[in-house]
Order: C-alpha cells, then structure tokens, then sequence
C-alpha cells in the first residue's frame, strides 16, 4: 500500500512538470531563446563534429564522436517545455504556426528523433564509424521531418 501511494504520488508529480517548467521561463521571450540554444548546441555538435567526421571532412575520432552523442542526447530532452502555446508568434523564431495546431504530431516526431538520437549513442560506442555513418542518417532524417513540417529552415 505504502508503495502504491508513492508510485501514486511520483506519478502525479511527473504529469505536473511540463506546466511547472513553463513556469519557470519568467517571459515567453526566454522560452524561445532557451529552445534556440539547445537546438543549436545540439545542432553543432550532431552537424559540426559527427557530421564532419561522417562526411569526410575530418578524420574519425571515436571517443569524440561518443562525447558529442552524449551531449545531443542530454541536449534531446530540454527544448520541449519551452513550446509553450504563449510562445507562438513569439520574437525571432523559426518555428511554422501550424506547430501549435499539431501539437501530437510535433510530439511523436520529437520523441522519434530522440529513439534516433538514443541509437546514435549507441553506435559511437562501437567506434565503427559504418555504423555510425548509417544511425546519423537515422537521426538526420528524423530531424529532418520535424524541420520540415514544422519549421522555415
């Protein structure tokens, strides 16, 4: 019984937290410069150090492939609280109005990229860069159709 009320209380306290995190942002301005920073953290290095070393364009260096996959995966669960519907039309973003209609769709492509983004950690574990080569473009893809759907980039 003591169990149940604590699992009871626990999972009340995690359906509370996206409308507590929103709350945390003092102006929707803030939201919308939080999520912008962590895309492009996370963008830099999925882009600019895996990406680099999947194209070619620099050699392939396992253990920092393993810690740029560990930041994007970090940096995959934090933007999300901040698509606060007060942040729609909000400063300079580039994020569609049809996002704030779609609200499941938006989600679920969320959570894809993040499965993607999980299995891209996995392969830089194995410091073979086929197969990291073939989960980024998982992960690129699943990106991608957020991006598109949802975004003017």
């Amino acid at each position: 019984m003591k169990f149940a009320l604590i699992a009871l209380a626990a999972l009340i306290s995690l359906a509370a937290l996206p409308a507590q995190a929103q709350a945390q942002f003092r102006k929707p301005e803030d939201a919308v410069k939080y999520r912008q920073s962590v895309m492009y953290v996370m963008g830099t290095s999925f882009y600019s150090r895996i990406g680099a070393m999947v194209k070619g364009r620099i050699p392939f260096d396992a253990q920092a492939a393993q810690e740029s996959a560990d930041v994007i995966v970090m940096m995959s669960k934090l933007p999300w609280i901040a698509f606060g519907p007060d942040t729609n039309g909000v400063g300079r973003t580039d994020a569609k109005p049809n996002l704030w209609n779609e609200l499941p769709k938006f989600k679920d492509l969320s959570e894809k990229m993040q499965a993607e983004v999980l299995r891209l950690q996995s392969a830089t574990r194995t410091g073979d860069l086929d197969a990291v080569k073939a989960a980024w473009g998982n992960t690129q893809r699943a990106c991608a159709s957020c991006h598109d759907s949802f975004t003017n980039q």
